[in-house]
């Protein structure tokens, strides 16, 4: 009896919470789904352009099933720009292979598919000089996308953090008393970015400098770069937890955002590759915070991006955090009429 009637008590307050039946039941769904989409997409052609070569030796490069693109002139530059996987360079007889190497899986495919091509007339394999645009032979697929984790951890923890942690101030009347006063609510909002904004930035240091220092995380790039990313990154979660924090009653509907919020945003980080997803995926991609986050520190560390090189990525996450830091402050406005 007294176990039936705690199971109806709970089963009262779960059909009660409307909220969190929702995302019991469509939150699986809704990642499942996602999943599928980005799971089913196929991989793009191989792309590779070839100088000082002949007809036959593109002909059979076809056959190989690469995107072949024959032309007098090229360079390392063109090949970054039109994101070619490789450029086989034909002369005096000798072959020379320049890899980008953007993702070490790509590289190699070039690499197994280029034998196969060369070898369909019957003869020898010649021999190719191999060189890479990033990275090297010994490049591994976590030296292209460990510089993402180090943004996803900083956002994740920074996120619950601070977003249950407003959520105590708010439900145990400290918000409520300091609106009874006259402060005003960008100053609530400005005290609170910078109160744990200061410990967000010291976690973020140790973060990036266990990466970088103990754990030997590849960085080709500055390392001031990495912290000032870092730190914008740390801002966009800080600004964002606070913010969904004025929607949930509970830590536990706190933590239920997380599903919502992050999850989705590691199929956009680089780990899942971009370039084969359809164009409406690639499109809910760029309006996720990581996904700038995630391109700018795979720039810095493994490309060995310089500053105006991750501009841009920078700016966007910069404006991020300004629009969540002013509905911020606008969903003040329900706890008091300044």
């Amino acid at each position: 009896m007294r176990i039936a009637s705690l199971v109806t008590r709970i089963t009262q307050q779960m059909r009660r919470d409307r909220r969190t039946l929702a995302l019991f039941f469509l939150a699986p769904l809704l990642i499942l789904t996602l999943m599928y989409f980005i799971f089913d997409t196929e991989a793009s052609d191989l792309k590779i352009v070839v100088t000082g070569s002949n007809e036959a030796m593109v002909k059979a490069l076809k056959q190989a099933d690469f995107q072949v693109t024959a032309a007098e002139e090229f360079s390392q530059g063109k090949m970054i720009e039109n994101d070619t996987d490789g450029w086989l360079q034909v002369e005096n007889g000798k072959i020379k292979l320049t890899l980008l190497n953007d993702e070490p899986s790509r590289a190699k495919a070039v690499q197994m598919q280029l034998m196969q091509g060369l070898q369909g007339d019957g003869k020898n394999t010649p021999s190719i000089e191999k060189q890479y645009v990033y990275g090297d032979a010994k490049t591994k697929g976590f030296d292209t996308f460990s510089p993402m984790l180090v943004s996803f951890f900083v956002f994740f923890f920074v996120f619950l953090i601070a977003g249950i942690a407003l959520l105590k101030e708010r439900t145990s009347g400290t918000l409520e008393r300091l609106l009874a006063t006259p402060i005003k609510r960008y100053e609530i909002v400005a005290g609170y970015v910078i109160g744990y904004g200061i410990f967000a930035l010291v976690q973020t240091l140790i973060v990036v400098l266990y990466a970088v220092n103990v754990l030997d995380i590849v960085l080709v790039g500055s390392i001031w770069l990495v912290l000032l990313t870092n730190i914008l990154v740390a801002l966009v979660a800080l600004s964002l937890g606070t913010l969904l924090s004025s929607f949930a009653t509970s830590e536990f509907q706190m933590v239920q955002f997380i599903p919502l919020v992050i999850v989705p945003q590691v199929f956009f980080t680089g780990i899942f590759p971009l370039d084969g997803m359809a164009d409406w995926l690639q499109k809910i991609g760029k309006v996720m915070p990581l996904y700038y986050a995630s391109d700018a520190m795979n720039g810095i560390m493994y490309k060995g991006f310089t500053f105006n090189e991750v501009l841009l990525d920078l700016l966007i996450l910069l404006a991020f955090s300004v629009v969540f830091i002013t509905i911020n402050i606008i969903s003040l406005k329900k706890y008091r009429a300044l």
